[in-house]
């Protein structure tokens, strides 16, 4: 028997919330975080309009000479990192920290800090680049930072898979603690990429919606008239626990994590594969090391990027895995209301699954005002779904053809 692990802490940073509990209350709520660009002027660009975190201060939880050396998605994850490890009530520092590991990932790392400092290279020569552009822009350095910040000295790397990075972060970490190579892990994942570099690349792929005239509403995932993802920002964490480590230290396990799977489309470097094929893979496998059937399942927080190409193909995905239960099974996108975090994307909606679970409350899809004909399933239109949540799974596709696919459920003694 593998050793079973436990989810004890959450910690958020996100478009609708600097922590967990303000990032949950808007997301049952419906409320969009999505509005027109604040950080530079976006007016050359094709869209707009992102999901960016509003009133973010990282001297609340760190120095000011550290955040001046970090980018802004490695302060997001110290952010999120903190709050999961003090709802858990973890103490680190009391000589166990070789046993701690830490896994955040990111898909871009620190674009911001590149960005600027290409500027500062072409108006001012190599001489005036910073010391710190190089370990600031690695998309270890979150990771990295986390593992300082705590005291954390257990295996420490940066899963970069794409959209799926937040999501196999939290896959392996899993695994981790099921090998006996850790007793916690600080899994999940951390981006800020809105940046005149992130948007103009996104834009350049077709990907990003141009609704910029109604910035609420233009993330509409599974609707007919999406016309693709809006850019996001902010951090997921979860503390991942082997079960009697937790129960020794007097811990309250959330939810339990049963089940993993991660495949490869092999097919494309931008689109899935059309039938879902990889995509349904992943979810296929994250239910056999579950041992759950399909019935089992009560809710699924879906990519669900509002791109033509990934709902459709989703979709299809959940249909070849589920049959006739996925008709059945609640399934709710909630980057309709923060949009598309990227690399964190995946842990961000780990963390809200296992809200979900632990409230008994499916947050909803906003925007789904004309279903696809092609998307026909159960999106939570609108309003939150309250009753018994017994299992949930979380769904990351990422470029590349990367898949990744997580399962929780609650947690018995």
């Amino acid at each position: 028997m593998k050793p079973r692990v436990v989810v004890t802490g959450i910690g958020m940073v996100s478009p609708v919330g600097l922590t967990r509990d303000s990032s949950w209350k808007n997301l049952v709520s419906g409320v969009s975080g999505i509005d027109h660009i604040s950080a530079f002027n976006p007016e050359d660009l094709e869209t707009t309009i992102a999901g960016e975190v509003d009133g973010f201060d990282p001297t609340e939880h760190m120095t000011l000479k550290e955040s001046k050396r970090m980018d802004r998605f490695a302060q997001f994850a110290v952010a999120a990192s903190w709050e999961a490890v003090n709802h858990a009530g973890l103490d680190i520092n009391n000589g166990k920290g070789e046993r701690v590991s830490v896994m955040i990932a990111s898909g871009i790392g620190g674009i911001i800090t590149l960005e600027n400092q290409i500027g500062i290279l072409n108006e001012r020569g190599p001489r005036r680049v910073s010391p710190f552009l190089v370990p600031m822009m690695l998309p270890d350095m979150a990771s990295g930072q986390v593992s300082m910040a705590l005291g954390a000295k257990g295996p420490n790397f940066a899963t970069v898979s794409a959209c799926a990075s937040g999501g196999d972060s939290i896959g392996q970490a899993f695994e981790l603690l099921q090998s006996g190579g850790a007793d916690v892990v600080v899994a999940g994942g951390s981006e800020a990429a809105i940046s005149p570099i992130g948007v103009a690349g996104f834009n350049s792929v077709k990907a990003l919606s141009r609704h910029n005239h109604e910035p609420t509403k233009a993330s509409r995932p599974f609707d007919a008239n999406r016309d693709g993802f809006i850019l996001g920002e902010g951090a997921g964490v979860l503390i991942l626990e082997e079960r009697e480590h937790a129960m020794d230290r007097g811990a309250n396990p959330i939810v339990e994590m049963v089940g993993y799977g991660s495949s490869s489309d092999a097919y494309h470097i931008t689109q899935p594969h059309p039938e879902g094929e990889g995509g349904a893979r992943a979810m296929a496998t994250a239910l056999e090391t579950a041992h759950l059937s399909p019935a089992d399942i009560d809710y699924v927080n879906a990519h669900g990027t509002s791109t033509p190409l990934n709902d459709k193909a989703e979709t299809l995905a959940m249909k070849r895995v589920f049959g006739d239960e996925a008709y059945k099974i609640p399934v709710s996108s909630t980057k309709s209301m923060v949009g598309h975090l990227l690399g964190a994307s995946g842990a961000l909606e780990a963390a809200i699954s296992v809200m979900a679970i632990s409230k008994g409350v499916a947050p909803p899809t906003i925007n789904l005002e004309e279903p696809d004909i092609d998307c026909d399933l159960d999106y939570i239109p609108h309003v939150a779904r309250r009753g018994r949540i017994r299992s949930a799974m979380s769904n990351s596709f990422g470029f590349g053809g990367h898949n990744a696919s997580l399962i929780f459920q609650e947690y018995t003694d």
